[in-house]
Parts: structure tokens; C-alpha cells; sequence
């Protein structure tokens, strides 16, 4: 609403202000008019020929009775239309000034609105000095800007980080096609170097991209498809994609994972598993250990991953499900993009879950989610 928007409902509010009041003013002149005719009506006659004196005038009784009749109601319509203008013309503009001060948080708020922008979503409406309907509105508009600035915070924050994700792969893709080209005795071996680097950096830059795009896809967004899955078979899959590399450093191994059935997106459910066990795997210790249980209940089917690891500050584990944080890992990392948590997060509650992670003592990390049982 701008200024004439305000203006013009304040203009139609004095109008039906006004308008109501005189309708009832006439109302009230209309009976006061007949009721004084009655009761004059009403005043006992004299016997028919009956003379009396006005100002020594001899005058037949019942033409002074009609005269007063009719003087008694022109004085009601004098005095009622005088009083009914000034009436109605109060009415008006106590209704225009009323108006403008009930409609003043009204302005206030159309005025913040009008004022804001990206740049400048600090500014609130505050306290209003009434405390109605308007109030009430005034509190939710904040509120509602409270949670817009909180998204675009994040997503600041979200493009900076991975504008500087990306920049790094192709950084390095560049830094490598111009030294080698620079090189003007390169040789075979060489180019197959520079060939390799560039596909490394390539390969992570496009796990970047899928992994932003997933995210996208599951963060406040409604699931895809809707099934029964047992998160023991997807725990199962997700650890065949991670065995060789968790062999090969030396991890051992405990799985305890009987059926445990729920309902959702088998695709996401999937990723799921596979982000958690991918991060126990690479952000483990060589010669570690790796824990995977699943759990059925009434309400809540349950999948634990416990992993050694580095040491973690209780109070920075929350962290970890942001985008591009790492645990125990530097944000300019080769290994991971860091959205891996962030991932299992937005999937889980996708589906209605809870996600809880805390350290594990003597270094690593233990991550714990449930979802809804199947029915």
C-alpha cells in the first residue's frame, strides 16, 4: 500500500463514517418531527365554534391548533437541520482525524517496506504504539524480515563459499595449461602430467557441481518418490562404493545393521548412507576404526555411524552440517567439497528425520539420524 493507497482508505473510512452518521442523524430528525406533531395533535380540542383572543384578536380554537401543529414542527425542522449539519460535520472530521492516527502504524509499515532492499534488510518496524490487529501485523512483518535476512545471509555466504570452491579447480586447471604451454620443450611425459592435473581438478570440480545441485534439489524441497526402504540394504550399497579405499588404509570394521524399513526417496535415502560412510572413510586415520549400526523401532528407524578420527571441538561439531566445513579439514582442502553433511541434513529432514552428530572421545566424529518407521 503507498501513500494514495493510504489516503484513499482513509478517504473511504470517513465517508462510511460520515455517511452512517448522518443516515441515523435523518432517522432520529424524521421521528423527533412526527412525535412533536403527534403531541401536538394530541393537545385536548375545544368544543367546535370556540373562540379565543391571541394578541386581542378573536381566533376560532381549532385553526390556533393547526397553527401551533405546524409552527411546532417547522422549528423541529429548522433547528434539526442545523443541528444535523453540524453533527454530520463532526462526524467527518473527527472520522479524518481518527483515522490518520489509527492508520499511522499502517503507514509506518508501508514505509519500511518501501525503504527496504537487499542491502538494507536491517531495518524493523519496532513497537507500534498501539497494541490491535495492527500490532500483531507490524510483529509479523518483522518477523517475516527476520527470516528473509536470515536467507539471504545464507545465501551469501553459501555463493561466496562456492565461488571459492570452484575457483580453486580452475585455478589450478589454468596455472597448468600455461606453464605447460609456456614450455616450449615440453615432451610427452609432460603434456600426460599436465592431461592428469587437469583431470583431477576437472573430476572435483564436477563433484562440486553434482553435489550443489543435490543439495538444491533435497534443501526445502519435497521428495521425488515415495517407497519402502530398508536401511540396511542402502547401507549396504553405500558401503560397496567405499569398501577399496577403507581396505586399502587399513580401517577396520563393525557392522550391526538388521532391517530397519522407512519410507521416502530410495535415491536420497541412498546418498544418505553413502555421505556418511564416505566421510568416515576419508576423514578417518590409517589403521582406524569404522562402526555402522541400524536400528528398527515404533516410530523411528535409526542409523548410526561412528568413525575414528581427528580430535573435534564439541562446540563446533553443529557446524559441520553448514556447507563447505570440513571436519578437522582446511575449507581449501583437496579431498571432499565439505557438503557432504550438509547433504545428509537437508535429505533427512526431507523426509521428517532428525540428524544429531557429536565427537567421539579420543578423536572422530559420530553421527546418528532417524527417520520415520514404516507404517
Amino acid at each position: 500500500m503507498n501513500l494514495s493507497g493510504a489516503r484513499s482508505l482513509r478517504a473511504r473510512v470517513t465517508l462510511l463514517a460520515t455517511g452512517l452518521v448522518a443516515l441515523v442523524s435523518l432517522l432520529l430528525l424524521w421521528l423527533t418531527w412526527n412525535l412533536v406533531g403527534d403531541a401536538v395533535s394530541a393537545v385536548p380540542q375545544l368544543p367546535p365554534g370556540t373562540m379565543v383572543r391571541v394578541d386581542g384578536v378573536e381566533v376560532d380554537a381549532s385553526a390556533v391548533t393547526e397553527h401551533l401543529r405546524v409552527y411546532a414542527r417547522n422549528r423541529v425542522l429548522l433547528f434539526g437541520a442545523v443541528a444535523f449539519c453540524f453533527v454530520v460535520l463532526a462526524a467527518g472530521i473527527l472520522a479524518w482525524t481518527f483515522t490518520a492516527r489509527v492508520l499511522q502504524p499502517l503507514r509506518e509499515i508501508t514505509g519500511t517496506a518501501r525503504r527496504l532492499s537487499i542491502e538494507s534488510m536491517g531495518e524493523r518496524i519496532g513497537e507500534v504504539r498501539t497494541k490491535d490487529e495492527l500490532a500483531e501485523l507490524a510483529e509479523t512483518f518483522d518477523d517475516m524480515l527476520d527470516r528473509l535476512q536470515a536467507a539471504f545471509d545464507a545465501q551469501r555466504h553459501f555463493v561466496a563459499n562456492a565461488s571459492h570452491e570452484l575457483r580453486t579447480p580452475l585455478a589450478v586447471i589454468r596455472t597448468e595449461l600455461d606453464v605447460t604451454l609456456a614450455d616450449e620443450h615440453a615432451d610427452e611425459a609432460e603434456l600426460r602430467r599436465m592431461a592428469g592435473v587437469v583431470r583431477d581438478a576437472t573430476e572435483r570440480a564436477e563433484r562440486l557441481v553434482g553435489s550443489l545441485l543435490l543439495l538444491a534439489r533435497t534443501d526445502g524441497a519435497g521428495l521425488v518418490a515415495r517407497e519402502p526402504v530398508d536401511l540396511a540394504v542402502i547401507v549396504a550399497s553405500a558401503w560397496r562404493a567405499v569398501r577399496v579405499e577403507a581396505e586399502k588404509r587399513g580401517i577396520r570394521t563393525e557392522f550391526a545393521t538388521p532391517g530397519a524399513p522407512t519410507f521416502g526417496d530410495p535415491a536420497l535415502l541412498e546418498r544418505i548412507a553413502g555421505n556418511l560412510l564416505e566421510n568416515a572413510v576419508r576423514h578417518n586415520v590409517d589403521g582406524g576404526w569404522l562402526d555402522v549400526v541400524t536400528q528398527a523401532g515404533p516410530q523411528w528407524s535409526v542409523l548410526r555411524v561412528r568413525s575414528s578420527g581427528g580430535l573435534l571441538d564439541p562446540a563446533a561439531v553443529p557446524e559441520l552440517f553448514e556447507p563447505f566445513r570440513r571436519a578437522g579439514v582446511a575449507r581449501t582442502a583437496r579431498t571432499g567439497a565439505g557438503l557432504g553433511l550438509s547433504i545428509v541434513r537437508a535429505a533427512v529432514q526431507a523426509h521428517g528425520g532428525t540428524v544429531f552428530a557429536e565427537p567421539v572421545v579420543g578423536g572422530g566424529l559420530s553421527v546418528t539420524v532417524h527417520l520415520p518407521a514404516l507404517p
